[in-house]
């Protein structure tokens, strides 16, 4: 089975099936290259790597991968410029940014070819992206793992909204973790879905296997919206969270704003993710990590999401009768 909509047609991918760009879970070449194969679009996470290591995960996927891939930069992140120039420089197929604004890079990216999707939380940047000439819009609601909109709008509500604001290809993303997600989102009108969480559980992503194991056991209230005062984050709970959300209900946010940044960066998504330290690291997951049972390899997953999608769209079909 192929699913064919605007947005398979212009990657160039079989199914509307995007692995997220996740910071050292996805800043390899084997999982998206897996994802990549078995007709879905993988994202290589640049946002914490190394200019010399990207360039050699970009040379690696290659060896492993005819299909279209993607690239995920964030545009805030030190050194931005050079990732991008290295980007051109190896003519990455797809661009999927965040964080920044595309205007300045769309048109030495369009002119070898380049796709180029970003990602927003907010209808006002979907706006301006989709009017700067993107190819394409990834719109996150609440239950996203990661940086979800902080007004904790959700998916189903996001999408919806931005669709009515845009006249672009967009893609949904956020508490997907199996095919009847991906037809519901189809069925809202998106052109493809977004799925993190679901291939965090995978054998290809470059984790810790504790990080894993603390996803694999959370269940669907297991995660958190911590920092709303600065950049939101959804983690599954642990000792980070509970003093995150101790210094809130304490209005440590407000009355010692200095205090409450220095407990923010006291964690990071490095420490739990490489280290393991998954009570006191930020252990970025999404609401539905509680659907998820089991670690498997990214083909498998990719075989299961296409085989839940088909029977979750005939179901939507026999109701025609």
């Amino acid at each position: 089975m192929s699913l064919n909509t605007p947005l398979t047609r212009l990657l160039g991918i079989q199914y509307p099936i995007i692995q997220a760009g996740m910071s050292w879970a996805s800043s390899c070449a084997a999982l998206p290259a897996a994802v990549s194969n078995a007709g879905g679009l993988g994202v290589i996470a640049a946002g914490p790597m190394r200019l010399e290591d990207l360039a050699q995960t970009l040379a690696e996927i290659k060896t492993l991968t005819d299909k279209p891939y993607a690239v995920n930069i964030p545009l805030y992140r030190k050194g931005a410029e050079d990732i991008l120039d290295l980007l051109e420089r190896e003519r990455v197929p797809v661009i999927i940014a965040s964080q920044g604004s595309p205007r300045p890079h769309l048109e030495r990216f369009h002119r070898y070819g380049a796709t180029w999707l970003h990602v927003v939380a907010f209808v006002e940047h979907a706006r301006k992206a989709a009017a700067a000439g993107v190819d394409a819009l990834v719109v996150v609601g609440c239950e996203a793992g990661g940086h979800p909109p902080a007004n904790e709008v959700s998916t189903l509500v996001n999408v919806r909204s931005v669709l009515q604001h845009v006249d672009c290809p967009v893609v949904a993303g956020g508490g997907v973790a199996d095919g009847y997600a991906i037809a519901a989102l189809l069925a809202l009108g998106a052109d493809a879905v977004q799925l993190g969480t679901r291939f965090i559980l995978s054998d290809e992503a470059r984790l810790h296997p504790e990080y894993k194991r603390k996803v694999l056991e959370a269940g669907i209230d297991d995660t958190l919206l911590v920092g709303r005062g600065k950049l939101p984050v959804r983690s599954v709970r642990n000792a980070f969270t509970d003093r995150v959300l101790a210094a809130e209900r304490d209005g440590q946010a407000i009355n010692d704003p200095a205090a409450y940044e220095a407990l923010l960066a006291s964690a990071t998504l490095k420490q739990a993710s490489l280290e393991g330290d998954t009570a006191n690291g930020k252990v970025e997951a999404g609401q539905c990590a509680g659907l998820i049972n089991d670690i498997q390899p990214a083909a498998s997953i990719m075989a299961t999401l296409v085989q839940e999608t088909e029977r979750a769209l005939k179901r939507l079909r026999d109701m025609q009768s």
